[in-house]
């Protein structure tokens, strides 16, 4: 298995260069939000802090019996201190810029963003010392610093497709089922201290679309390194006299960094005609929700534009 962890002081997105790297190595991203709905599924929500690097090690060790993984979650180079095939990042930046960044991506002032990052940098040093007994990372434990006001994103993500490849990571294979076995005995017994059973029923859920239209639209979003959700969320737009929900409308996609919701339609025209109403709808209910219609022209251009041709779906009578 590669375990590759990214970590690093708030205002340095390192979420975005975690997400792209395994965008390039074509592994499995997990962030903290992702890991965190995880562990809830697998553990409950109220885990000690204590028991929560053990809690994640347990994920992790099960997932990398099918996937190679990015962990982007503060600290994660603790929780795979012991993995045989993993590379840990670190990525810096001196605070001027990361307060730019804070500025940028929460629309504040320089003092407000300043103050922000400032309650930010104490709460992760505030959580790392209750999970792990210590308040600032140990340099030796990463195999890569990176600095976010010296390289972009896509650099970053280069670098360390590079140092993946020069320690040939990819080429030691997936975790063996009797090697999982094996730490998680170990893991059990440290996770039994504070009397968790890890359930042994989370995994990594692919994604089932609707329409072909759809997986090669995302294909397209993985091709330009856009993050995506696919109908993450249900908005009402009609109800009863009741207050029943009678038609709701849930687009196709959604682009957490755009804020932005993606509907497709390459359908016939009365169908067109009956989703633009369900847009139109949307928009006068919530008009703080932004979403794009893309048609079948659209999406044709795109596919042949990259040459997706061959899986492009035929046009509908």
């Amino acid at each position: 298995m590669a375990v590759i962890t990214f970590s690093g002081a708030p205002g340095c997105r390192v979420d975005e260069m975690a997400r792209i790297a395994a965008q390039h190595l074509q592994f499995e991203f997990l962030n903290d939000a992702r890991l965190s709905a995880m562990l809830d599924e697998e553990f409950g929500p109220e885990i000690p802090d204590r028991a929560y690097p053990h809690a994640i090690a347990s994920l992790v060790t099960r997932l990398a019996m099918e996937h190679h993984l990015v962990l982007s979650t503060p600290d994660a180079e603790l929780v795979v201190a012991d993995f045989p095939a993993s590379l840990c990042v670190n990525v810096v930046a001196p605070e001027a810029s990361r307060v730019g960044v804070i500025m940028i991506d929460r629309g504040l002032d320089r003092a407000a963003a300043r103050k922000l990052l400032g309650e930010m940098d104490r709460d992760q040093r505030a959580a790392r010392k209750r999970r792990f007994g210590r308040v600032h990372p140990t340099p030796e434990r990463f195999g890569l610093f990176v600095n976010a006001a010296t390289f972009d994103a896509q650099q970053i993500a280069a670098v360390v497709e590079q140092a993946v490849s020069a320690l040939g990571l990819k080429e030691l294979g997936l975790l063996p089922a009797g090697a999982e076995a094996q730490r998680q005995f170990q893991i059990r017994l440290k996770l039994s201290r504070h009397g968790i059973v890890p359930a042994g029923k989370v995994a990594l859920k692919k994604t089932q679309f609707g329409h072909p239209s759809e997986e090669i639209f995302a294909t397209l979003l993985d091709f330009y390194r856009i993050a995506w959700e696919y109908e993450p969320h249900s908005f009402p737009i009609q109800w009863d006299k009741g207050g029943r929900v009678l038609e709701a409308f849930t687009p196709d996609f959604y682009l957490p960094e755009l804020d932005l919701y993606v509907e497709l339609t390459t359908m016939k025209q009365a169908h067109v005609t009956r989703k633009n109403r369900k847009v139109k709808l949307l928009r006068q209910m919530y008009p703080h929700v932004n979403i794009q219609v893309f048609y079948q022209k659209d999406i044709q251009n795109l596919i042949f534009k990259h040459g997706l041709a061959e899986r492009a779906p035929q046009p509908q009578p």
